[in-house]
């Protein structure tokens, strides 16, 4: 499997009409949906996407990102969670097993490990704590500190939690109407717990995977404390692999004079938030301290 910058993976994506293994309906409009695909199976890792949609016609004409959820090489299936709230969603949850959906995959730059002997902190916003499994499972396995920070608007937004119980990885809950866990927003304790550590542990790795503006205040987060974080992008993706440029994003590295446009799909979708370009924003934090100095 070929590595990118900073440790970063790619893999070479295979287009496969997958049938569905398992669906498992959850709360709400979420999904647990299990695919066949041996290639995503055994070479995805922590962070990494399919595009895929319903059925073998052109309708509806694009597939969708998923980010992986889990994967299972003994068995070459990946699991999905999926939120269905519109029609490819909706086509794709209504699958049956047995019934099959046409997905390109593994797709993009995964999550770089945390440096030995640093704590991985994870922050999910929503269906964002899909890779947050993956990762977690990983680093647990590998005997590396995880905890996670997962927030949503009400406890209907905030599934999967049991799955990192049976890692035994700790997991804050947080809603913003207090139905689950603390109210508030997920960065309140997520902040009092990096203050609360010891000046003698090593500095933890951020990883935040949901909304923008989520994304951006975990990436404030990190700034103020000196920390690296990884941040998961989600713009709209049309194709997965750098053609139709819908989801480009401003990066800019600490030597480059302007931002420039990456596509999210091949560049990202994980990215190093101090290279990002945020909005409101007219470079990026890593070239503002270049410039400083």
């Amino acid at each position: 499997m070929p590595a990118g910058p900073s440790g970063y993976h790619r893999s070479v994506p295979v287009h496969r009409d997958v049938p569905l293994v398992r669906r498992e309906p959850l709360e709400g409009t979420y999904f647990l949906l299990t695919f066949r695909h041996a290639e995503v199976a055994h070479e995805a890792r922590p962070g990494q996407y399919v595009m895929i949609k319903a059925g073998t016609s052109a309708e509806p004409p694009l597939r969708r990102p998923f980010s992986l959820m889990s994967v299972s090489p003994e068995h070459d299936t990946f699991t999905l969670f999926v939120k269905a709230v519109g029609v490819g969603t909706q086509a794709l949850t209504a699958l049956q097993p047995g019934e099959v959906a046409q997905c390109l995959g593994p797709l993009g730059r995964s999550f770089e490990a945390p440096r030995a002997g640093s704590q991985a902190v994870m922050v999910a916003g929503g269906y964002g704590i899909a890779p947050f499994l993956m990762l977690a499972g990983e680093l647990a396995g590998k005997g590396g500190a995880c905890r996670v920070f997962y927030g949503g608007r009400s406890a209907a937004d905030l599934q999967i939690r049991d799955a990192f119980a049976e890692l035994d990885v700790p997991l804050v809950a947080v809603t913003q109407d207090g139905s689950l866990g603390e109210r508030g927003l997920v960065t309140d304790p997520l902040e009092r717990y990096l203050d609360g550590l010891p000046s003698t542990d090593p500095s933890p790795t951020l990883y935040a995977c949901g909304p923008d503006a989520m994304l951006h205040a975990v990436a404030r987060v990190a700034e103020r404390r000196g920390l690296a974080c990884q941040v998961s992008l989600d713009p709209w993706m049309g194709c997965g692999i750098g053609t139709c440029l819908g989801c480009v994003v401003r990066i800019q590295g600490p030597e480059e004079p302007q931002p420039k446009y990456r596509c999210a799909c091949t560049e990202g979708p994980v990215f190093d938030s101090r290279l990002v370009v945020w909005h409101g924003a007219v470079s990026s934090v890593a070239r503002r301290a270049a410039v400083a100095q």
